[in-house]
């Protein structure tokens, strides 16, 4: 739609339109989200009867003292669902300690001999909760039961074609992990009734927003109120640990915090506290999220940061060998190495599609059992495909647009072929064309501090919610200069209909030599404000740019 006589609160319609927002119910709930202690279970699609089951085997482990695990996941989302767990359990007086196991021993999610050894370590082990898994861990929750364990599954993973025979299974796919536990939580909570509890459930929230950006679950309906009010609650954190990664990270400077939203968790914040599974134990970023002592949490944050920049190099190394070995015709990448690292295979597929708009699947083979990690693209189920081939798998797991699975490594070549039969037919062009989804098209005119006040209303931003993104044609380039390390960047004066902004882009530095005086351009971009010596003045993000002629 063009925007010559487009009002800002026509704008606004269509920015919500977009996003599947069009009922007066609907548009209240995105601007005024329901605060997460009042989404009813109904609306998350979790069964009450299973909730109900849950309490009451917890309430008998309390009163019977029965040790319990909280059994969770490495990522940043199984790892903040597992905090929140523990610690209301704990709070409670049960007899409970968390787990996370080691990812390169251990594996993801159950392992029967895990389960043996916890049993072993203490023969009073009666039930274990998971946190971010469990949904297809048939076999592992038969070893449990056989060893007298009773197992409640908490998990948002797509379901197989039955469930587990699990004591309880607090399942659904509409929220993140994280967020599931503390759902549970909340109920216990509820149930428990105990007066001055030390342990707040609104305190947790914090952990509920790591978990869902981290895990990319897209920032609409409950997914919005959790993050919306969670990152209220990270930008206000106590939690020693937080604190300490927030310092270590330069998020806070002495006294002046900077403000914490959807991108400083997604690409500061999760990115630490996923480096420790990735290469380490993920259990020291558990401790950090959960130590009362400054001390140690300082000492954990700046091993974090530590473990974070070593996980950086190695991501570096796996995706420059993994990019040399793509071919131009691969409708699916499915690369396999010795050299490449378990821990960071699901980083190099993420930075694979980004460069190549292909889903991708990276496997690091050892002698015998190969793990590897994918990732997708918008209008390609990966989870759903790989399924497909479960004759070839030894287990899998994961979303539509992320997945995780082990294969013997003999199986490899067999799995790819019969991977990319079930996966070229639906890897048409149209899906594997990079799209750059635009709003509507404005005039300078039009863009005033009023509209950007209107646009901050839609945060937090994210999947499912994206940044508002603009497109204004015919756009003179008035002064231009590259950039940032080897000119990989833009700076840039615009000027349209006499109206002058300045904009930047990163990583479109290349389009400094096709920049002249007397073409014309049409422009990509998001509306930002630039604060400089306490002055405020728009600025565009250029999103893309090309001539229009």
């Amino acid at each position: 739609m063009t925007g010559q006589k487009v009002k800002v609160d026509d704008i606004v319609g269509i920015l919500l339109e977009n996003r599947g927002i069009k009922t007066p119910k609907d548009k209240k709930e995105f601007f005024e989200p329901t605060q997460p202690e009042k989404i009813g279970l109904k609306a998350l699609g979790i069964s009450k009867i299973e909730i109900d089951k849950a309490i009451k085997r917890i309430k008998r482990a309390r009163e019977t003292k029965e040790k319990v695990i909280v059994y969770g996941d490495y990522d940043a989302d199984g790892i903040s669902g597992t905090a929140i767990l523990w610690e209301i359990l704990y709070s409670l007086g049960l007899n409970v300690l968390p787990y996370i196991p080691e990812r390169f021993s251990e594996g993801y999610g159950l392992n029967a001999d895990s389960i043996k050894n916890l049993k072993f370590q203490d023969p009073n082990l009666k039930l274990i909760i998971t946190v971010d898994h469990g949904i297809v861990a048939h076999k592992k929750i038969d070893v449990a039961k056989d060893l007298g364990i009773d197992v409640i599954v908490t998990d948002h993973h797509e379901l197989a074609i039955t469930k587990p025979k699990s004591f309880a299974t607090i399942h659904t796919t509409k929220i993140s992990g994280a967020a599931v536990a503390w759902i549970l939580s909340r109920e216990i909570v509820k149930e428990f009734q105990i007066p001055n509890s030390k342990f707040q459930i609104s305190d947790s929230l914090e952990l509920v927003a790591i978990g869902t950006i981290a895990d990319q679950i897209p920032l609409l309906g409950p997914n919005r109120s959790f993050v919306k009010y969670g990152l209220e609650a990270l930008n206000k954190t106590k939690r020693p640990g937080m604190v300490a990664l927030l310092e270590g990270s330069d998020l806070i400077k002495g006294p002046t915090r900077r403000r914490v939203g959807p991108y400083e968790v997604g690409f500061i914040i999760a990115p630490r506290i996923n480096a420790m599974g990735r290469l380490e134990h993920a259990i020291l970023s558990l401790r950090l999220l959960c130590t009362k002592d400054k001390k140690k949490a300082q000492e954990l944050a700046a091993h974090l940061n530590r473990t974070n920049l070593n996980r950086q190099r190695i991501v570096e190394e796996v995706t420059l060998h993994a990019r040399r070995q793509v071919k131009k015709d691969m409708k699916i990448i499915i690369l396999a190495h010795e050299s490449y690292h378990e821990g960071v295979i699901g980083l190099a597929a993420a930075a694979l599609v980004e460069e190549f708009y292909r889903p991708a699947i990276v496997l690091a083979k050892k002698a015998d059992v190969a793990k590897a990690s994918a990732r997708s693209i918008s209008g390609f189920n990966i989870i759903e495909a790989i399924r497909k081939t479960e004759e070839f798998l030894i287990e899998a797991g994961g979303h539509p647009m992320a997945a995780g699975f082990s294969i013997e490594t003999r199986k490899i070549g067999e799995f790819t072929k019969r991977l990319n039969e079930i996966s070229k037919p639906l890897l048409t062009s149209e899906i594997l064309t990079k799209k750059l989804k635009i709003d509507l098209e404005l005039t300078f005119g039009q863009l005033s501090q009023k509209l950007f006040e209107e646009i901050q209303l839609f945060e937090p931003t994210g999947l499912g919610n994206p940044t508002p993104v603009f497109t204004t044609k015919a756009v003179e380039i008035i002064d231009a200069r590259a950039i940032g390390k080897d000119g990989k960047h833009l700076k840039l004066k615009a000027r349209s209909d006499n109206f002058i902004f300045d904009g930047i882009s990163f990583g479109l530095g290349g389009y400094y030599s096709a920049i002249s005086s007397n073409k014309k351009f049409d422009i990509v971009y998001s509306l930002e404000e630039n604060t400089w010596n306490n002055h405020k003045n728009l600025e565009l993000r250029i999103r893309d740019i090309k001539s229009d002629s």
